[in-house]
């Protein structure tokens, strides 16, 4: 539709040149040698002009409109794109990503993709008018319209080259985009560290060494940008005083008459304007291109083989899950593996406390069993059912994984425990009753609505980990993992927690455990060191393993 309107426009303007002529051969001039026109002739005149202008107008708005339509579309289609792919790519792909990055490719790259949608379909329309024009030169006069054929190729001349000079700056100024972005996003996220330690001024340095590196790369477009510009807008204005020229003796030699020549001169001004969108829409391809190379790094990235998913009842009902896990291994990329042969199983309904070392991969272990990652070698299995085999839908439904450093949006409480809108209020509080939030949450000034700060900065630690802990329980998991979630949480409200899920709820748990108090808590404890299990068994019966023995006892002590 916008192509079509554009060269309905193209066609109107080349209609309105020779309506001018024709209007200053049989009106104007007339009027000055012989006297005024009759009215029935001037009103034809006007009329021929008023529907000229018309047809071009109609032709603009149809042209803006749905090119304006197209854009946005495109850049909805990118959007949309973009959120599935990163949906759809596995956690260690994120972690090898920076957050300034990928929200350039959202919002930079997306623009600059789809900007040169917008003067396309009339660039698209000033090659219409170039044969148009073409036709009707021909027909005034082969002269003049030789010096059109040697004016506007200069034009897609000069573009070419235009292009061809900014593309390697407007590249650099894309991965400028995205670096300031990264820094940017950094600081802010880690405010309170930057605050805390007083890094401010070097926050400020980093940035300002990002933005100036930008702010470079931008000046250098900017100076390729403004000199050919000027030279584009230069070349048509220049035509026009060739025209007039050349017009000039050809109307005394009688080729043309003073019409024609007004009709050759109004034609070189109005081509001016596409030739330069046309221009214009050349410069918007380098950028547009660079763009979209960015955007093909994460929509081509291959995503992880699905297996045969299945789908079905995988819960059993609502009773607990078993797990077991085969001879597993993982490490990050190249790095040495974090977990190696791996062999261990929680019961149905069990508790099951994990202890080590920091850096033994207690969190990593913890992120395998919850499906965030796959493993490098071995097997998970929850509910006799390979993990890998499970739906997303189907494993997030049934498995819930809690983290140390809880993470709350900047929304109400209510909200963020029922993230989808699919729990009912009696189930919302049942899950803060179990996380013992509940009492806090009602003593809000609104309640389940009160609205929390950006990442739940309003509340404290404690209180951040028993919302998320609610998060989790109100999807009634049947295999639940706590990652040290309640390490901000003072033992005696520890105790209560783990007391109600064995009440309320019907789930295999394994908790991620430093304190004494919350290990004793569990039905049987697994001891990692080294990547390996190196131990199981009750609380009691570990103490006789120095390595298990000696790690408790300096968490005792630093306790105290």
């Amino acid at each position: 539709m916008s192509l079509t309107g554009a060269m309905v426009y193209a066609l109107a303007s080349v209609l309105t040149t020779e309506v001018l002529g024709g209007v200053t051969d049989s009106v104007i001039l007339p009027t000055f040698e012989d006297g005024p026109r009759s009215g029935r002739v001037i009103m034809w005149a006007a009329l021929a002009l008023a529907g000229v202008v018309v047809f071009r107008s109609a032709g603009v708005v149809v042209r803006r409109y749905y090119a304006g339509v197209t854009s946005e579309q495109t850049q909805v289609s990118f959007h949309r794109r973009l959120l599935d792919k990163y949906l759809e790519l596995p956690l260690s792909w994120h972690q090898r990503r920076q957050t300034g990055q990928l929200l350039a490719h959202v919002d930079n790259d997306v623009e600059k993709v789809a900007e040169p949608l917008h003067p396309l379909p009339l660039s698209l329309g000033a090659v219409g008018m170039a044969v148009f024009s073409a036709a009707s030169l021909l027909l005034v006069d082969v002269i003049l319209a030789a010096v059109a054929f040697v004016i506007f190729p200069t034009l897609f001349g000069l573009n070419r080259l235009y292009s061809n000079m900014v593309e390697e700056p407007s590249a650099a100024v894309q991965a400028g985009v995205g670096a300031t972005s990264a820094v940017a996003h950094e600081s802010f996220d880690g405010a309170l560290i930057v605050k805390t330690l007083g890094r401010a001024g070097h926050e400020h340095t980093r940035f300002a060494a990002a933005a100036y590196a930008l702010r470079r790369d931008q000046i250098k477009v900017g100076y390729i940008r403004a000199v050919f510009e000027s030279t584009l807008d230069a070349i048509p204005s220049i035509g026009v005083i060739v025209v007039v020229l050349v017009g000039a003796y050809r109307l005394d030699a009688g080729a043309i008459t003073r019409g024609d020549l007004v009709q050759v001169a109004v034609l070189f001004t109005i081509l001016a304007f596409p030739m330069r969108v046309f221009g214009y829409f050349l410069e918007g391809i380098p950028p547009a291109v660079v763009a979209r190379r960015r955007l093909d790094s994460v929509l081509t990235e291959q995503s992880p083989s699905p297996a045969p998913l299945i789908v079905g009842n995988l819960f059993n009902g609502d009773k607990p899950l078993k797990v077991v896990v085969d001879d597993l291994s993982f490490g990050y990329g190249d790095q040495p593996a974090v977990l190696r042969d791996v062999n261990f199983h929680l019961d149905a309904g069990e508790v099951v406390a994990l202890v080590g070392s920091t850096g033994s991969g207690k969190s990593t272990l913890a992120m395998l069993l919850a499906g965030l990652v796959p493993p490098s070698t071995g097997s998970i299995s929850v509910g006799d059912r390979e993990l890998s085999d499970w739906t997303p839908t189907t494993r997030t439904e049934a498995v819930a994984l809690v983290f140390q450093e809880a993470f709350l949006f900047g929304a109400s409480v209510g909200s963020n425990i029922d993230m989808d809108g699919s729990a009912g209020h009696d189930d919302v509080v049942r899950a803060a009753s179990v996380a013992q939030i509940d009492d806090f949450i009602t003593g809000l000034p609104m309640g389940y609505d009160t609205i929390v700060g950006e990442r739940g900065v309003t509340l404290s630690g404690g209180q951040r980990q028993r919302v998320a802990l609610a998060r989790a329980l109100v999807r009634n998991p049947r295999f639940l993992i706590l990652d040290d979630a309640t390490s901000a949480v003072d033992p005696k409200v520890e105790q209560l927690i783990l007391d109600g899920l064995r009440a309320e709820l019907s789930t295999t748990t394994l908790i991620v455990a430093q304190r004494v108090a919350t290990i004793g808590l569990a039905d049987r404890v697994l001891y990692l060191s080294g990547g390996r299990i190196q131990a199981q068994g009750s609380h009691t019966d570990l103490l006789d393993v120095p390595g298990y023995r000696d790690l408790v006892t300096a968490y005792e002590t630093a306790t105290t």
